[in-house]
């Protein structure tokens, strides 16, 4: 063949053979089930909010949303799980610890939150509860540090793990009150309650939503809890604050993340649907009814914006867990 129609037969072959890479670039997403990681045991808030928001996920993307517990590390397992994901079909639900925290926490991290993740969407901030067993002698938190000061490192304090907001807000506490608690770590909230609901720990600092049923059932008995003002939701519980501990203002955020390189117009189009959600009156009652409260003012933050407010946080509390030796 004379090359000008060799050159001419090649041309016209290119845009066929472009059509199968073209036609699987722009292929529906999600083509499959999607899996969401959630980095902490069932029942616990990051596995409740994503119940929440995978209902109108399905819906939004006709497929499934099945979520995947993996705990362990205060969190960090199942991040780095979700992080070194390369199906393009994984999310994740997760919160302060394994981001903010664990960066300090654990040596040779496994993923850097600054740089593995597309943030989508930020779901709120929640304060951390102190409580009780509903029949312990322990009614105040006056109560509290006079049993911790009475036995040092005696009085227990369950939460969702090493790391987490839970631990950070009772290391918190133990520095403004001048007491030391023995901190029993869990794989999750449920176990937490479990534990202390048992008699085997005597006090619980975790996510308030987490523990809401059992405050509400009566089975615990809340002392305080670590946000700036007043809940809707237990508008009787006082703050650590208004009890004479001003600097134990603690909050616990909650955020959905894709890995790194997650494509930016699927990652807003769930970001839309998860804000249309939260708009709905059942829903903003369920995440009120978890001590959700929205961050950054009326306007939500976009994934730049996320990755901005994880990093500043990391910075917040890396001295916090370096002065207090945490390791994970």
């Amino acid at each position: 063949m004379p090359p000008r129609r060799r050159l001419l037969a090649l041309s016209l072959a290119l845009p066929a053979l472009a059509r199968p890479a073209l036609a699987q670039a722009q292929a529906p997403w999600p083509s499959r089930p999607v899996r969401v990681i959630n980095p902490y045991s069932p029942g616990g808030t990051t596995d409740i909010v994503m119940r929440l928001m995978g209902e109108r996920l399905e819906r939004a993307f006709g497929q499934p949303f099945p979520i995947e517990s993996r705990p362990g590390a205060g969190g960090s397992v199942g991040t780095a799980a979700a992080a070194q994901a390369t199906d393009g079909h994984t999310l994740l639900i997760t919160n302060t610890g394994p981001l903010a925290v664990a960066p300090a926490m654990i040596p040779n991290l496994a993923y850097d939150p600054a740089r593995a993740f597309t943030y989508v969407t930020m779901f709120g901030g929640a304060p951390i509860l102190c409580a009780v067993k509903a029949d312990s002698p322990i009614r105040t938190i006056a109560d509290y540090v006079a049993a911790a000061k009475a036995k040092p490192e005696q009085v227990s304090y369950g939460n969702s793990g090493a790391g987490s907001m839970g631990h950070l807000a009772g290391l918190a506490f133990e520095q403004a009150a001048g007491v030391k608690l023995l901190h029993v770590p869990f794989r999750g909230a449920p176990e937490a309650q479990a534990a202390v609901l048992s008699g085997d720990t005597v006090s619980i600092w975790d996510t308030v939503g987490a523990h809401a049923g059992a405050v509400r059932q009566g089975a615990l008995r809340p002392l305080a809890q670590s946000g700036q003002g007043r809940l809707p939701l237990f508008p009787d519980i006082p703050t650590v604050a208004e009890q004479g501990y001003p600097s134990v203002v603690v909050l616990n955020w909650f955020l959905l993340a894709a890995p790194a390189g997650f494509p930016p117009a699927v990652a807003a189009r769930i970001d839309e649907v998860c804000r249309a959600a939260m708009q709905e009156a059942v829903v903003a009652e369920r995440m009120a009814g978890l001590g959700l409260m929205p961050l950054g003012g009326s306007t939500p933050p976009g994934p730049a914006a996320i990755r901005d407010f994880v990093v500043q946080e990391g910075a917040r509390w890396a001295p916090v867990v370096k002065a207090a030796g945490i390791t994970g």
